[in-house]
């Protein structure tokens, strides 16, 4: 019978005999491609270490705490290189992303056809590939150390950063652009009187949230050598000294409650 719910006439209709042995093959085709990656995964397991790992878990605790806070002194300026790895990071891709943005826009893109592949090319290249690995091949090509650190996160930052943007371009409202169009103004009037006053408020929100992302990134970029904290975390983690350990991962933490603690106040006044 027919259920009324929420003032609308809500039907119930059985499925026929075609609906029901199509649902249930695609129930069986997911539970078929479960059991084969879960073979997979347990053939390459070695599973005494995993019914081993309550006990090693315990026994890294108990050599890792209490933290050993007269360490601290020595982490003043790897906290300080791993927030300016990410500021400086954010900076260099908003420098770069604003222009990529407008390009692949629709409504501000030169060129549908050749201009607007090519900016979503670099947006979904730079987006694909983990700052972890860009900080791999930059230091192969640069060097160690914090410059590495910084061009890593900003070239990751450079497709997320635009993608946001140029979305927020193409969803403005286009009744102020028609207006200052009809007044005789250039192209480059129509996009600073237009367009960048509407997308103001996305880009300082973008540009916050990035922000706050590459705090918790560039944290880890010393493990491969691109400077900032993780560098001592690696050296910490290379000797075993667990006390050590323990300390700069709750650096890490108050660094990153921090700066999501700041994020979220800038995007509020924002808003």
């Amino acid at each position: 019978m027919p259920v009324r719910e929420s003032g609308s006439l809500k039907l119930w209709q059985r499925r026929t005999q075609r609906e029901s042995l199509s649902h249930w093959a695609l129930w069986l085709i997911g539970i078929a491609i479960f059991a084969y990656c879960w073979q997979q995964i347990s053939e390459a397991t070695t599973w005494f270490f995993v019914w081993d790992a309550p006990r090693i878990t315990q026994d890294i605790w108990s050599r890792a705490t209490p933290p050993k806070w007269e360490y601290i002194t020595q982490l003043g300026k790897p906290i300080w290189d791993t927030l300016n790895i990410a500021t400086l990071g954010t900076i260099i891709a908003l420098i770069m992303a604003v222009p990529i943005a407008f390009l692949a826009a629709r409504n501000t893109t030169p060129s549908l056809l050749l201009i607007r592949p090519i900016a979503l090319l670099i947006i979904v290249s730079t987006r694909s590939i983990n700052s972890l690995i860009w900080a791999l091949l930059l230091i192969a090509i640069i060097g160690p150390g914090v410059f590495a650190g910084v061009i890593a996160i900003a070239i990751r930052s450079i497709g997320f950063c635009a993608k946001l943007l140029y979305e927020a371009i193409e969803e403005i409202d286009t009744t102020q652009v028609e207006a200052i169009t009809a007044t005789g103004a250039s192209r480059w009037q129509i996009m600073a009187y237009g367009i960048v006053p509407q997308i103001m408020p996305a880009f300082a929100g973008i540009a916050v949230f990035r922000w706050d992302i590459n705090i918790r990134e560039s944290t880890v970029l010393g493990l491969v050598g691109a400077g900032g904290i993780g560098l001592q975390l690696s050296s910490s983690l290379n000797v075993l000294a667990w006390p050590q350990v323990s300390l700069i991962l709750l650096v890490i933490l108050a660094a990153v409650v921090i700066s999501e603690w700041v994020s979220a106040k800038v995007r509020a006044a924002i808003i």
